[in-house]
């Protein structure tokens, strides 16, 4: 049964495919059956170049955990982020704590 769960983002950014690179203009974050990984139901992660051709994409295919995982990393890495851009344009953001994994 397909599940129809997807969300579309615009995304600025570079993917790489074989040797090269490519401008990313979306990202697609969807819940499906698996359709490369010896898995059941995914989250897959695809970014691509709506200007380009249809083989412009870098796919990934994760458990709901893998996901979750990287969810959890991703806000931090964010957080961290944030936080160094505030610092080094001086506009005085406040220390957050960041744990680890």
């Amino acid at each position: 049964m397909c599940t129809s769960i997807i969300e579309i983002v615009a995304a600025e950014g570079m993917a790489k495919r074989g040797e090269g690179w490519f401008p990313l203009t979306q990202a697609v974050v969807a819940y499906d059956h698996a359709r490369h990984a010896p898995l059941a139901d995914v989250i897959t992660l695809d970014f691509f170049n709506a200007g380009l051709e249809p083989g412009a994409r870098a796919g990934v295919e994760l458990t709901l955990d893998s996901a979750k995982g990287l969810r959890a990393a991703l806000d931090r890495a964010i957080a961290a982020a944030e936080f160094e851009e505030a610092e080094v344009r001086g506009k005085g953001a406040s220390p957050r704590l960041v744990h680890a994994a």
